[in-house]
């Protein structure tokens, strides 16, 4: 959950060297460089490796721009002249720069350390490519309840799309593939099943006919209750969630050998180092550890003091030989 960033001085070096924060996203020894450096101040179990959920779309041929303090911009994509636009990602500059940063971090990464390597969901994806940027996507959800042939073109273009550059990345090197879908909780009833969880049951499906033995693991944020509908449609092997949904809810809903991945609040890293370690004790306490992949509900805040992740870490740590 946005391991490498702001919060860390060793990023902002970085990120101030790069230029701009494409750039950085697609320069594989700067982005093999961030990835690396919290696993060189905390005793990690895996790295993400540093891109953005918009790789998939800019290796489409839409347009995308970063604007500081704003965000991402995109060309809009609203109907089937602006879907013509669009190509196929597979050796695209963008998939291979992201490969080669996967292929310098595993070669300097210790074996022992797993690499994850990661999309966007379509959903989440397809809503920014409407919207043009960062939005209440209203518009995205009018349009896939109006079920635009052109919206579901778009929809099916990413699966294939998302299918490739996962692979790209496992050849690369990566050990564990993660779909994030930010936005399903947005999606209500039939939509849900139609846009998120079919889509990501068959990028699941087209990994694994191609690499069966690499995990993958789908984070539907907000889902709630579907989690379990997520779990037994997709197949993956470990369900992240967010901070909202507890683990005792979880375990109550997906069967006993589904893995949780979650879900600390990361307002809580704000808080003093008795409250920290007491709340990460309770959590991880909720749950058998074989079954646990301990992380954030959501992205670490910028303003977190990276010494307080230590309390966290010597916490799970403790428990894990407790």
């Amino acid at each position: 959950m946005r391991q490498a960033g702001r919060y860390l001085p060793e990023y902002r070096k970085i990120r101030k060297q790069a230029g701009s924060f494409l750039d950085l996203c697609y320069s594989p020894q700067l982005a093999a460089e961030v990835t690396l450096q919290p696993l060189r101040r905390y005793d990690l179990d895996a790295a993400i490796i540093f891109a953005d959920i918009l790789v998939v779309p800019h290796a489409m041929g839409n347009g995308l721009s970063f604007i500081e303090g704003e965000g991402p911009k995109l060309e809009t994509v609203r109907s089937n002249s602006d879907l013509a636009r669009l190509k196929s990602g597979l050796r695209s500059t963008q998939f291979e720069n992201v490969a080669e940063s996967v292929n310098r971090v595993r070669r300097d990464l210790d074996s022992s350390i797993s690499l994850i390597g990661f999309c966007g969901a379509p959903w989440t994806v397809a809503s920014y490519m409407v919207e043009g940027g960062s939005s209440d996507r209203e518009l995205a959800r009018k349009f896939a309840y109006q079920r635009e042939d052109w919206f579901k073109e778009l929809i099916a273009r990413l699966v294939e799309n998302s299918i490739e550059y996962l692979c790209v990345q496992i050849e690369a090197g990566a050990d564990v593939v993660q779909i994030f879908d930010s936005w399903a909780g947005e999606l209500p009833g039939d939509l849900l099943a139609e846009y998120c969880i079919g889509p990501i049951e068959k990028i699941v499906a087209g990994v694994r006919s191609r690499f069966p033995a690499v995990p993958a693991i789908v984070f539907a944020k907000g889902v709630g209750h579907r989690h379990g509908d997520i779990y037994s449609r997709t197949k993956c092997q470990a369900i992240g969630v967010e901070t909202e949904c507890t683990l005792e809810f979880l375990q109550s809903i997906l069967p006993a050998d589904a893995v949780i991945q979650g879900n600390l609040d990361p307002l809580l890293l704000l808080c003093d180092d008795a409250v920290v370690r007491r709340e990460t004790l309770k959590l991880v306490s909720a749950i058998p550890r074989s079954r646990h992949i301990f992380n954030l509900g959501h992205g670490i805040k910028q303003q977190t003091n990276p010494d307080i992740l230590m309390a966290v870490i010597e916490t799970v740590r403790g428990h894990d030989h407790g």
